[in-house]
């Protein structure tokens, strides 16, 4: 029988509603954990570049996933993992690390650091594609130009919600890049 993983997830939310308050502190410091080492991932892959960190943070923060994550698509692609890496991406990276897609898959589902680190490569590959920081952060979810607007734009506020609204009114401090 194969079950709907939109099944299981009404599922567990309808468990955690009516779980008993013990089990609902469980999940939320398991999830404070996860969040605890996405946060050490994003500094660990960002290799001291602060606006690189910002960045992540950025996307981290639009895309809001979470380890074990796997949200289906309507185009039949998911979203995997903290940073919500598209499926479209399994071979190409399987490519670049020399290891099979289902295990690439495997990695960007349930390995935090793995999933921050290929984002940082997407996000990197798009900027020295476009040249252009604004654009590589559209390019990140779509290769649709006007959903790479879109998704620059809430990225930003992201970043301001997070950071303030004079990290893009500061000039960039000099930093190891």
């Amino acid at each position: 029988m194969i079950i709907d993983s939109r099944f299981i997830r009404r599922l567990l939310a309808i468990v955690l509603l009516i779980a008993p308050p013990e089990f609902a502190g469980a999940h939320a410091a398991s999830s404070a954990s996860h969040e605890t080492r996405i946060a050490s991932c994003i500094r660990q892959v960002s290799g001291g570049r602060t606006w690189l960190e910002k960045t992540l943070w950025g996307l981290r923060d639009k895309e809001g996933g979470w380890v074990g994550a796997e949200v289906p698509n309507s185009d039949g692609s998911h979203d995997l993992g903290p940073l919500q890496i598209n499926s479209w991406w399994v071979t190409r990276i399987a490519d670049k690390v020399q290891r099979p897609p289902n295990i690439v898959r495997y990695w960007l589902v349930n390995d935090a650091c793995f999933n921050v680190d290929a984002a940082r490569w997407i996000f990197l590959s798009a900027l020295t594609t476009t040249g252009d920081y604004w654009k590589a952060i559209g390019v990140y979810h779509s290769p649709t130009a006007w959903r790479q607007r879109r998704y620059a734009a809430l990225v930003a506020v992201k970043m301001s919600k997070r950071f303030g609204t004079a990290i893009f009114s500061q000039r960039r401090s000099r930093e190891t890049d």
